[in-house]
């Protein structure tokens, strides 16, 4: 036998496909080079991983068992390039499982190939006020973004007939290595470095783009900003990120909402505050004021006797709910304002009022 993968993954020659895989994950884990930094790991690896592709398969580890080989051990584990997949597994963040899985399935878990990328999402910060926060409004905001190319659109070619299928990969986007060994024919598969991948190549690109499919554009575009918008509230605008690479889809654009502090309200939520002077006289006996809301002029009542810092609640003078039907809440407290200077008659007003505050107290004034 010329190779023992049972010895290889440490295995009894009955052992089911669960203990293959969980003496194959164990191994894979202890000598993936990336975990493992000793000189043989790359080797150990390989071995690993080729033992797995065999005993994975019941056709080949049926062969195996009559022959110790199999007529050709590596098919099916063709394109298994470890260079590549050094570079792409990310080392502990590598997932034994699905490689596994895909030995199972007969399919080859490190062959891919790139496909164009999705265009770059894009942010926009947008200011706004207070005011057009609270009604909601319309914005036109100007972006430079990469479009897609009108000329060849986003193909990268000057025209149709330029696009062929890639010479040094004949299409498939990979490229195949083959290698005998005295153990059978060993097969790795690398991506087309000529066409990235993608099977196809240009033979003369687009003068507009020079090939990439994308060229630079500004954009004017309409916002709406919903009633009620607040600090950081984010818009998605689909479809209005930049292009794609060849056609691909496009990407988002997100605007990110910022509310200008406004120069009499405080937001909190959908509420907001605001501090009033008040004449003393309005708050010993009572009265009416005018205090400012988002859109107008109101009236707020004054019961007698309100003392200072008082806050007076105006239903529905507030923010509108941003998801839901309804408004906040216009605060309002109330500082008493104590004149600086007081005219002769006005302090003899007072004096009086103060005498006659006096007899009211009676004997309490003397005690306190």
């Amino acid at each position: 036998m010329a190779k023992d993968y049972y010895k290889t993954l440490g295995v009894d020659k009955n052992a089911t496909k669960e203990e293959i895989k969980k003496a194959y994950k164990k191994l894979a884990k202890k000598y993936h080079p990336d975990l493992n930094k000793s000189e043989d790991s790359d080797e150990k690896f390989k071995e690993i991983n080729e033992a797995a592709a065999v005993l994975a398969d019941d056709e080949k580890r049926t062969k195996y068992d009559q022959y110790g080989t199999t007529a050709n051990q590596f098919k099916g584990f063709e394109g298994f390039d470890f260079s590549d997949f050094m570079s792409d597994v990310g080392g502990a963040g590598f997932d034994f499982d699905s490689i596994f899985e895909g030995f199972f399935g007969g399919r080859n878990p490190f062959r891919t190939r790139r496909g164009p990328r999705r265009g770059a999402d894009l942010r926009y910060d947008l200011e706004i006020t207070l005011n057009e926060a609270a009604e909601g409004i319309a914005k036109h905001i100007v972006i430079p973004r990469l479009e897609t190319c009108p000329k060849c659109h986003g193909s990268g070619a000057e025209s149709e007939s330029d696009i062929v299928n890639c010479p040094d990969c004949n299409g498939s986007g990979m490229r195949r290595r083959t290698q005998r060994t005295p153990f059978g024919i060993f097969s790795t598969t690398t991506t087309c470095g000529k066409c990235n991948g993608q099977g196809k190549y240009i033979k003369n690109e687009c003068q507009v783009c020079d090939g990439t499919g994308i060229v630079k554009k500004t954009r004017k575009l309409e916002i709406k900003v919903p009633a009620g918008a607040e600090e950081d509230t984010n818009l998605r605008v689909s479809g209005e990120g930049e292009a794609g690479e060849k056609g691909a889809e496009t990407g988002d654009l997100y605007v990110i909402i910022h509310v200008k502090e406004h120069e009499v309200f405080e937001r909190h939520g959908d509420d907001i505050y605001l501090k009033v002077q008040i004449p003393f006289t309005v708050a010993a006996i009572g009265g009416e004021v005018e205090v400012p809301t988002l859109t107008e002029k109101a009236k707020l009542k004054i019961p007698a006797g309100t003392q200072n810092n008082t806050i007076f609640r105006m239903k529905d003078k507030g923010i509108p709910y941003l998801h839901g039907q309804g408004k906040g809440d216009e605060n309002v407290e109330v500082v008493i304002e104590v004149p600086e200077r007081l005219s002769k008659k006005q302090k003899e007003i007072l004096r009086e009022y103060e005498k006659e505050s006096k007899k009211k107290k009676g004997i309490f004034s003397r005690i306190f």
